[in-house]
């Protein structure tokens, strides 16, 4: 039985063009949630705490919650990989539409060195179940209330489901997509995640150059 004094609220809005389910969990204890000032920076490099010019973090910041063993682990426990870390829940529907992409993902590029991790910020008993039923072949941390304080460690406080985040092999911030992934914007991130491995891109430009490729794809195709 689910305790009392959560509640979960998924409402469908229209942002940018795709369809964004918000959340809210609401625990027994009053938590305030961050709430994020952009302000401009002369050079790219800032602290984690700080974030960059565009009011990310430079790094992939650091959380633990459980796995599907139950036991505590750190998003940065998978070192040297690219990391692609999605946000979800099992009572949105494009966070379920995207995970066999997600699975497909991780099957064809993680021999390269992309790893995934899903993080469900859902009640523990409905992701394993959920987790069960459908395969996922990626590893998932868990969290319900720590799950929140986790997502907001992205300087964007309280976001919509899904969102996902694409690091470099140096677990530096390199894009941040709110809403479903598709295929094709798939391709462009993975590619400019290459392009800062190789030194041919910093995490900045990427983001900047991937902007611009994701309006150019035909709408049907976003």
């Amino acid at each position: 039985m689910k305790p009392i004094g959560y509640v979960v609220v998924a409402v469908i809005a229209a942002a940018a063009g795709f369809g964004l389910y918000h959340f809210g969990i609401a625990p027994r204890v009053n938590v305030e949630q961050a709430q994020t000032t952009s302000a401009p920076a002369e050079t790219e490099a800032a602290s984690e705490t700080e974030g960059g010019a565009d009011g990310l973090p430079d790094v992939l910041p650091d959380f633990t919650l459980a796995n599907l063993d139950g036991q505590p682990q750190s998003i940065r426990s998978w070192q040297g990989k690219s990391m692609i870390v999605n946000f979800w829940a099992t009572w949105c529907a494009p966070c379920r539409r995207e995970i066999p992409l997600l699975n497909k993902i991780q099957a064809e590029h993680g021999a390269e060195g992309f790893q995934i991790v899903g993080v469900a910020v859902d009640f523990r008993d409905d992701v394993l179940k959920y987790a069960k039923e459908i395969g996922i072949g990626y590893p998932l941390l868990i969290g319900e209330q720590d799950g929140l304080e986790a997502v907001t460690k992205f300087g964007r406080g309280s976001l919509g489901f899904p969102f996902t985040v694409f690091t470099d092999n140096q677990q530096r911030l390199v894009l941040f997509h709110l809403g479903e992934l598709h295929p094709p914007q798939a391709e462009i991130m993975l590619a400019a995640v290459r392009k800062v491995n190789s030194g041919e891109l910093t995490p900045f430009s990427a983001r900047t150059v991937v902007a611009k490729q994701l309006a150019e794809l035909p709408e049907a195709k976003q």
